[in-house]
């Protein structure tokens, strides 16, 4: 089993900065891709960016593309979102996932954290 616990959300004003961490543990070594998620309040769960844990390449969604970075750490077990240029449609609570059997897709996965809100003011 693999455990994802988000952290770093929190309150900023549009235009700030924020960067989210996950913490994986359990089995670590089975994993393909990282990704994050995030879900505003009464909208569906929109796909963000993923990363390979092996090569470290990358997928981010248009929405965010140039603004939010995603990045591994191997040593640290830990994945993390860089948002930049933060916007109020940013705000969301937003989910770190690990993809452990392979699926070939960016955007199917087999464990979920437990959310970090982000709250970006105008």
């Amino acid at each position: 089993q693999v455990q994802l616990v988000e952290s770093g959300g929190g309150l900023v004003q549009a235009g700030g900065s924020l960067r989210l961490s996950c913490a994986a543990s359990g089995r670590t070594f089975s994993r393909y891709v990282m990704g994050w998620f995030r879900q505003a309040p009464g909208k569906e769960r929109e796909f963000v960016a993923a990363i390979t844990w092996s090569a470290g390449s990358t997928y981010v969604a248009d929405s965010v593309k140039g603004r939010f970075t995603i990045s591994r750490d191997n040593a640290k077990n830990t994945v993390y979102l860089q948002m930049n240029s933060l916007k109020p449609d940013d705000t969301a609570v937003y989910y770190c996932a690990a993809q452990t059997t392979y699926h070939s897709s960016w955007f199917e996965y087999d464990y979920w954290g437990q959310g970090t809100q982000v709250t970006v003011s105008s």
